[in-house]
């Protein structure tokens, strides 16, 4: 199977037509394993997946090292998106205090570089708005890193309307960063509207509704400390028999094709748009050649209109996530 290509906004940004999100190398989702995540990391560009999604928040910096060893030989085969926004001290994460100042970007993309090993970064987000900070100023400061060299494309991640105008309009914005999924559909009354009005790719961060949708798990007391899906909202109590009901069509399809659940639901992602790249995470190789392999399922109308009916907005039970995590998206 060859893995297509999509692009990412009308800049010139072009990638693999499924990437990996890389964060659970490094954190949220059990021990980390570094031989086995880069040897994924290798297979990935093997399979002819070449985006890569990363972030100074990821470990913390961490995944941006781990990346920057991974690729060290082989920078010019592949394509990195990494963010900037949150602030930091003696190598932790200051809460979810944002930082987006000027000043403080600049800071960070000279941190980002060190850590990947690399003199520019494909695809530069601003990780959270950061409401202290006007838009302008973001756009304006990336924009200056374009021209620079150190930095080619320019993204936001969970920004709303308002902010996503407000930064097209100063400098162009290639690729918006947001949950969506059959799990979590709020981007579809207006946000992708939006992106399809000002030609901006969607890249779809956990695909796989943080794993429920494969199929392959527990009640949130089952997951380890640690573990984000111990506190997932719609992993515990009433929440996952719900959810567990609600996903039961996700199963029957991939039963009846033949398939991983899992590839059902990237499908169905892919399905609905060549602008949008899903990224789904993993840090195992096993899990990347089935994710990758959905590429390759064809969804008809009627399988996708019951995936549609199934996890429609509503039926899913619980927020996405816990309160303090929710208070940071812009919308």
């Amino acid at each position: 199977m060859t893995l297509g290509k999509r692009k990412l906004g009308g800049q010139g940004l072009e990638v693999s037509a499924i990437g990996l999100g890389c964060m659970p190398m490094s954190q949220s989702y059990g021990p980390a394993d570094e031989k086995e995540s880069i040897a994924t990391l290798h297979r990935a560009i093997e399979l002819g997946c070449n985006f890569f999604d990363t972030a100074q928040g990821y470990g913390p910096l961490t995944n941006e090292e781990l990346l920057g060893r991974a690729f060290k030989d082989r920078r010019g085969h592949v394509v990195i998106g990494t963010k900037f926004g949150f602030r930091f001290k003696d190598g932790k994460q200051v809460g979810v205090e944002t930082a987006s100042r000027p000043k403080h970007i600049r800071e960070a993309v000279e941190g980002s570089l060190v850590r990947l090993q690399t003199d520019y970064i494909d695809l530069l987000y601003q990780h959270r708005v950061d409401p202290k900070v006007p838009m302008e100023d973001v756009a304006g400061t990336v924009g200056d890193l374009v021209k620079e060299g150190k930095v080619r494309y320019f993204g936001l991640s969970e920004a709303g309307i308002k902010n996503i105008r407000r930064a097209h309009a100063v400098h162009p914005v290639s690729a918006l960063q947001s949950e969506y999924s059959l799990w979590e559909r709020n981007l579809e009354p207006e946000i992708i509207p939006v992106l399809r009005e000002l030609v901006i790719g969607l890249v779809p961060f956990s695909p796989l509704g943080r794993g429920f949708l494969t199929g392959e798990v527990k009640r949130a007391e089952e997951y380890p400390e640690g573990d984000f899906r111990r506190t997932d909202p719609r992993y515990q109590g009433e929440n996952f028999d719900a959810n567990v009901k609600a996903a039961k069509v996700v199963f029957e399809i991939a039963a009846a094709k033949k398939l991983k659940p899992g590839q059902v639901a990237i499908a169905w992602i892919l399905e609905k748009g060549d602008f949008i790249v899903p990224i789904p995470g993993t840090k195992r190789r096993k899990y990347l050649e089935e994710n990758v392999a959905s590429a390759a399922v064809q969804l008809d109308p009627a399988q996708m209109k019951a995936l549609d009916d199934a996890l429609a907005p509503g039926k899913v039970s619980g927020k996405r996530y816990a309160d303090w995590i929710m208070a940071t998206i812009d919308r």
